[in-house]
């Protein structure tokens, strides 16, 4: 292909296309850019790319991380400002740029505007209808279900030892079907955070000790804390409750022989800030990241596993992460999630407890 075939298609893009080096700064960018920058490519060139583009995303981590490693990032359905028009709804795809190192090549793919508040209307709204339909489900079936484990353990009375075993059965799965729709009751019912400073290793070791008591007894769960770690604000048992739902995903997924290793890892990032489109921007500086080395998200599932009723694991709710992510989420954090094969990470960011500002740290 000639250089000037190059160019061509380069010109020729329908979406915005962005080269970035490896200062993080525009190094080129083709006419559709140009046009939704609403800038010429001569004074862009140059410039930080960040200070183009405000993202409803923190990306420089995991910018850095593709960079390094050589793979590419996809972000679906992010807000994307430039200053001088309302956010759009982007999907962002940046890719290693072959024969630059360090350099990436970024297509933003803007959405329709009006399908996508259609959409993502209809998503939230679907979800919210299944989440109440589920929760309205579990309180009429309990009751029933109740009674047939009532029913089965008076039977199991004046029946044989030989037939014990049906209603063994039935009471156990009666058991595990109430245990599921406590499941969809707790997501519907949580409350708001009663956030105070909380000591996010105390919480990291009675998980780890619960855990090792139980669901995890097979896997060996690692610490490596940050000792001069400040407060964070949260509420310590929402928070207790998201690491135990995280270190159960990740013994659920290892193998139930040979178990596997989970390390706990907290640090800090001072320059860690959720980015908004609007500009503005909060300091999430505390840092927790669950690392285990199972088998990694199934490729399919990977971009919705924060969603309501999405699993990995046969009967899975899909309940489990969907709580975790409201939980960070109502504590003003954010919660992301980096898995290949024999690594995964789970990475919540918190924000600091006040009374402490960033200069006396």
């Amino acid at each position: 292909m000639t250089e000037d075939t190059e160019a061509m298609i380069w010109s020729s893009l329908p979406v915005p296309a962005i080269l970035i080096d490896e200062n993080e700064r525009i190094g080129d960018l083709n006419p559709a850019a140009e046009g939704f920058l609403n800038n010429s490519a001569k004074w862009l060139r140059g410039q930080p790319i960040w200070d183009r583009l405000a993202v409803d995303a923190p990306l420089e981590e995991s910018l850095a991380r593709a960079r390094q490693h050589g793979t590419p990032l996809f972000v679906n359905d992010v807000d994307v400002g430039t200053g001088s028009r309302p956010p759009l709804v982007c999907n962002l795809q940046i890719a290693p740029l072959q024969g630059k190192p360090g350099w990436m090549v970024m297509l933003i793919s803007p959405r329709e505007l009006a399908g996508r508040m259609t959409q993502s209307h209809s998503v939230k709204s679907a979800a919210k209808s299944a989440i109440g339909m589920a929760e309205m489900l579990a309180h009429e079936i309990k009751n029933p279900l109740a009674g047939i484990t009532g029913a089965a353990q008076l039977l199991s009375m004046s029946l044989p030892k030989e037939d014990l075993e049906f209603t063994d059965l039935i009471v156990a799965e009666t058991r595990r079907i109430v245990k599921l729709l406590e499941q969809v009751e707790q997501f519907g019912n949580l409350s708001a955070p009663e956030s105070k400073p909380v000591n996010i290793h105390d919480v990291l070791d009675r998980a780890r000790r619960s855990a090792l008591l139980g669901f995890g007894a097979h896997m060996k769960i690692v610490e490596d804390y940050d000792p001069s770690l400040p407060m964070a604000l949260g509420d310590p048992d929402q928070l207790l409750q998201v690491v135990l739902n995280l270190l159960k995903n990740a013994s659920q997924a290892a193998d139930p022989i040979r178990g596997g290793t989970i390390r706990l890892h907290t640090f800090y990032e001072h320059s860690f800030r959720l980015r908004r489109a609007d500009g503005t921007g909060q300091s999430l500086p505390l840092q927790v990241e669950v690392i285990d080395d199972g088998p990694g998200l199934p490729d399919d599932i990977r971009g919705d596993i924060f969603d309501p009723f999405v699993s990995g694991r046969e009967n899975g709710t899909g309940l489990g992460l969907a709580l975790v992510s409201k939980i960070i989420s109502d504590h003003g954090g954010w919660i992301s999630v980096d898995s290949v094969p024999g690594r995964t990470v789970f990475r919540m960011s918190l924000p600091r407890a006040k009374g402490i500002t960033e200069e006396t740290q």
